[in-house]
């Protein structure tokens, strides 16, 4: 009889496609547009960006990215993500740019951004989450 060999079980992980420092530097750009839009505040930026210094933060709307970090590529990429599905959900775009402050049912009435406001990761993906299921993405 062939012997039984343990197995560990490993949660499934899709790849991700690592991005590039020049797609980083390209969503921190647009990040800042999209910011203004959302009319989000210096302090509110910060603690979307993951904790990004006030200097940094200075330096990008400046137009200076400089590198960054594999985290605050995730970040940026989902930022962009809630932003597509706002523009595809809402064909006028103050409705799109206005939605992050709006009270939202799905969110206990609480309006998005400041479900994201929690600071994590996790707070900006669960907005893109249920953006994407909305527009059926």
């Amino acid at each position: 009889m062939p012997q039984l060999q343990l197995v560990e079980k490993t949660a499934y992980q899709p790849a991700v496609p690592e991005v590039s420092d020049a797609e980083g530097a390209a969503m921190a750009r647009a990040v800042v547009n999209l910011f203004a839009k959302w009319d989000i505040t210096d302090a509110q930026a910060a603690v979307l960006l993951g904790g990004l210094s006030a200097r940094t933060w200075a330096r990008w709307k400046a137009g200076d990215i400089g590198r960054i970090p594999r985290d605050l590529k995730s970040r940026l990429s989902n930022l962009m993500g809630i932003h597509k599905a706002l523009r595809i959900i809402f064909t006028d775009a103050d409705r799109a740019y206005g939605w992050v402050k709006r009270p939202n049912e799905a969110f206990g009435e609480t309006p998005a951004l400041d479900v994201m406001l929690g600071g994590e990761l996790t707070d900006i993906m669960r907005v893109r989450r249920y953006l994407d299921n909305v527009r059926g993405g």
